[in-house]
């Protein structure tokens, strides 16, 4: 009788301790994870941050607000009709891809002339944290 109870008090000794070992693998994996997120969020946070800055900086405020139409169409506008028809905005901002927001050929005649001015000279990096910050202003 001794020996079951002896035997039984190992087991439940060897399951406890490896039910500790799980445990702490766990929470290491649960923290790297929360560790992941919170650096993807500060990526996107900076990027957002850096199309704001070349919003501003290479020009498109005089032609584009947040929510109204000046020249071209509202940021939010943009944002919208390429969510709903799933267009690249980079690749139109490369001149890859048509206009899909305003097609009045006067209105990409002008819209042409200014992206030619600042595009070529923006890494595929600043012009996705353009469409970033595009897509996300609020």
């Amino acid at each position: 009788m001794k020996k079951i109870l002896l035997t039984f008090v190992a087991a439940a000794l060897v399951l406890t301790s490896c039910g500790d070992s799980k445990k702490e693998e766990v929470k290491k994996e649960v923290e790297t994870k929360v560790e992941e997120v919170k650096s993807n969020v500060a990526v996107a946070g900076d990027q957002f941050a850096l199309g704001k800055k070349l919003f501003t900086e290479k020009t498109c405020v005089s032609c584009h607000q947040l929510d109204v139409k000046v020249v071209g169409p509202s940021i939010k506008d943009i944002a919208k009709i390429y969510g709903e028809k799933e267009g690249n905005l980079v690749q139109f901002l490369k001149g890859n891809d048509a206009a899909i927001v305003d097609t009045d050929p006067g209105q990409i005649a002008i819209m042409k002339a200014n992206l030619d001015g600042f595009v070529k000279d923006m890494s595929g990096d600043e012009l996705q944290a353009l469409a970033n910050y595009m897509r996300n202003a609020k």
